[in-house]
């Protein structure tokens, strides 16, 4: 009988951090010709296609970009709740494999949000006098604003469980250390706890250096079955486990601050594999802020809730440490180009590959990536393998 195992089979970034001669669809396209590259696989091979852009008004939302790539899937999905997107790609590939609708998945994304200057500004803003739509016209009068959304969480972190700035600041240290590593990275000039406290408020008690980069860039992961992929390039990466949850939308509905739906998306995933955190040597999880990092090391059960500022203190997210973090340089240092999911996905594939250069962690065999979209919101948790077991 064929192995249906799913299986990452070929990745591939587009140019990133800054790209002005790519325009998003550019990125989209860019990345999929590298993906494919990567894996050996033809365009003709895809039959699976899933693209996180929702807006019909845009040329890269999911059913337009199919048509420019040249792809016509017998299994589409346009799923789209921000940065996690491909997260929940990921678990929707797996059980669509798994399942014979689909024998070869593509899963891309693209955006030139750096090059045009944020003139898309994205979580329903709008200009100085006009209506919001939806629901988010109900929170817009307040004036609270993205990061806002972000500093309620810090806050009450702190509040609960005494967090302080300079253990946050340890996050966007470690990550600016491994961006010092990728040659790629937007920022690498080294950083200090001190540099991060010091660098200006942007909504109290977020510094600038808590708050993640703008960038261009995109990616493409492809997803197929154990089977397809042994006559392929690369060795195949195995999706051990992948789940989602949500516990609101808008920030005003969050049940609490300190918590986030990473605990019970970690906790499906990890039933699935089969593993526990102990048994996972690298994560790469989504850093829009330091707090977000922080609230999905606790959620996911590598420290105890409230510990998160003395574990990311001690120096364990560090390379080195218990557990590496975002061995690329993350959304903090290396790129965010609007939603950053695929990003993690990548790079935890290429932990698990060893093929992570200068930031490759020393026998890696278990790879965690975990995506967050909206303000906390939904959570997609991807448990990657280098064997199947």
């Amino acid at each position: 009988m064929a192995d249906r195992t799913p299986v990452i089979a070929g990745i591939g970034l587009s140019d990133y951090p800054k790209a002005p001669h790519l325009d998003a669809v550019g990125h989209h396209v860019l990345a999929t010709q590298r993906a494919l590259a990567d894996s050996g696989l033809r365009k003709s091979d895809i039959d699976g296609f899933m693209c996180a852009q929702g807006d019909f008004a845009q040329p890269d939302n999911a059913g337009t970009m199919a048509e420019i790539l040249g792809i016509n899937p017998r299994y589409f999905d346009g799923t789209a709740v921000g940065g996690s997107s491909f997260e929940l790609h990921v678990q929707h590939a797996k059980a669509a494999i798994e399942a014979g609708l689909c024998e070869t998945v593509l899963i891309v994304y693209g955006s030139d949000l750096y090059t045009k200057s944020g003139t898309n500004p994205g979580f329903g803003a709008k200009k100085p006098g006009e209506q919001v739509a939806g629901v988010l016209q109900y929170e817009a009068p307040w004036g609270n604003t993205l990061i806002g959304a972000y500093a309620m969480a810090a806050q009450r972190h702190m509040h609960e469980y005494g967090t302080t700035s300079e253990q946050l600041a340890a996050i966007a240290v470690a990550c600016r250390t491994h961006a010092g590593l990728n040659p790629n990275a937007q920022y690498r000039k080294p950083l200090t706890v001190e540099d991060v406290v010091n660098s200006r408020m942007i909504a109290d008690p977020l510094h600038l250096f808590d708050c993640c980069v703008v960038s261009d860039g995109g990616g493409a992961v492809i997803v197929t079955t154990a089977e397809r992929a042994r006559d392929l390039r690369q060795p195949p990466v195995h999706i051990l486990g992948a789940a989602s949850a949500q516990t609101h939308w808008n920030i005003s509905q969050m049940p609490d601050y300190t918590r986030t739906a990473a605990e019970r998306s970690g906790k499906e995933a990890f039933a699935q594999a089969g593993l526990t955190p102990d048994d996972v040597d690298t994560v790469q999880l989504y850093d829009s802020f330091t707090i977000t990092a922080l609230l999905m090391l606790e959620d996911l059960g590598f420290c105890k809730k409230g510990e998160g500022g003395p574990f990311a203190a001690s120096g364990a997210l560090q390379l080195g440490g218990s557990l590496p973090m975002n061995t690329d340089g993350g959304a903090l240092s290396s790129c965010h180009p609007g939603m950053r999911g695929i990003f993690l996905l990548i790079e935890a594939t290429r932990q698990l590959r060893g093929q992570a250069g200068d930031a490759q962690v020393a026998g890696a065999e278990v790879a965690l990536a975990c995506g967050s979209g909206g303000w906390l919101s939904a959570m997609g948790t991807v448990i990657l393998g280098k064997d199947k077991a």
